[in-house]
């Protein structure tokens, strides 16, 4: 069956977006649904790519459930425009701003990262998700201090939590991605790095995120509080960010991450850490996605590279490197969503001699069937990309 269908990229190939502007995409493929064990999440399997087409709109847009901060107080002129209060939040026709998102983002992540700092240094009670996939109490109990922020602020938006899965109102236009405790495994034995995620999506675009990451040791923590607006910058204590110049993939230290599913797109990806570890000054593998993407926002790192990634996962990160100069595509150069199941991120000027080693590995595992096909997209949740960036 032929299906015409949007596609989901964040933008036009490795352009840099200056002005406000709409994606407008379609893209037609071939597509067969593909039952997903996580309850709540569609998957579409994809033959062909997408290309992704945007066009200038007016920078004022209506859209649909949004709120207000809690408890303002409305004028009649506001009422008169179709504004009213549900159970002490304000519901709004307008569009939230991304200042104000931010700030519920920062809140919330501070609000998980204090229970993190609470269990470090501590006994961990430890269960498996999988063979090797870990989880512990305080995973838990970091999305539940999260999405009792988010939910104080925005009761009527939808939430996919790493630990929760989907809640919330899936036909709202608003999605935040919630990872508690990204790295548990790094968290479990005392190994810096981990880092508290929260990202907010319109649609499919990150528009406010923060990621709090634990660096330092036992005994020696230190916070890192990065943290990101769409067309608004991104800092790291409140310090500006930038990518890097490094201009040679001879100069350059990369980092990559494994997936506990050890399948084609797992060897493949050995055989990758094995070329770019010979060609570069190193590649570094920390095991956490979202503080390997803040590391290349802030400099530290060149590029970084993984298959089959969460959207909580990436949904943080990915805003903090794009703001920060970061170009961000999949591994074969398609515009990027972070439903995807492949990301590449580099500070710009070495995107295209990374795309040379990852591009065909990646036609390959397409060619023998491999699933490189968005997932975990929330049943009912919009994901049009008609999400005008601010």
């Amino acid at each position: 069956m032929t299906t015409r269908c949007r596609s989901l990229g964040s933008g036009i190939g490795f352009a840099r977006k200056t002005v406000p502007m709409m994606m407008a995409t379609t893209t037609v493929f071939k597509t067969s649904t593909a039952s997903s064990s996580y309850a709540g999440f569609s998957s579409t399997r994809r033959k062909s790519y997408s290309v992704s087409l945007a066009m200038v709109v007016p920078s004022s847009l209506p859209s649909r459930g949004g709120f207000l901060s809690k408890g303002k107080h409305l004028s009649t002129k506001e009422k008169a425009r179709g504004r009213g209060r549900i159970g002490g939040v304000v519901q709004t026709r307008a569009r939230l701003g991304n200042d104000e998102l931010q700030k519920v983002a920062e809140e919330a992540a501070r609000a998980g990262a204090a229970v993190v700092s609470s269990a470090v240094d501590k006994p961990r009670n430890i269960t498996l998700k999988g063979a090797t996939d870990l989880v512990t109490e305080t995973d838990t109990a970091s999305e539940k201090a999260v999405l009792e922020v988010i939910r104080k602020y925005y009761p009527d938006h939808a939430v996919l939590g790493e630990e929760g899965g989907v809640s919330g109102d899936v036909s709202s236009e608003y999605l935040w991605c919630v990872d508690p405790l990204d790295g548990t495994t790094n968290f479990a034995h005392g190994y810096p790095s981990f880092a508290v995620c929260v990202a907010c999506l319109r649609h499919t675009l990150p528009v406010a995120t923060v990621v709090i990451e634990f660096a330092g040791g036992p005994g020696t923590w230190v916070q890192r509080e990065y943290s990101a607006k769409r067309n608004g910058g991104a800092t790291m204590n409140g310090q500006s960010l930038r990518v890097s110049k490094t201009h040679e993939l001879g100069s350059s230290l990369l980092v990559t991450g494994f997936g506990y599913e050890h399948d084609e797109a797992w060897l493949a990806n050995i055989d990758l850490f094995r070329e770019f570890t010979d060609i570069t000054r190193g590649v570094r593998r920390l095991g956490s996605a979202a503080i390997d993407m803040c590391h290349v926002a802030s400099g530290i790192t060149d590029g970084y590279w993984e298959y089959r990634l969460k959207p909580w996962d990436m949904a943080a990160g990915v805003l903090i490197a794009e703001e920060a100069g970061a170009t961000v595509t999949t591994m074969d150069g398609r515009a990027f969503s972070v439903f995807d199941r492949s990301v590449l991120v580099s500070n710009g000027y070495l995107h295209e001699a990374i795309l040379e080693k990852t591009e065909p590995v990646t036609a390959t595992l397409l060619d023998r069937g491999v699933d490189l096909s968005q997932w975990f997209i929330p049943e009912g949740y919009s994901v049009h990309s008609g999400a005008q960036l601010e």
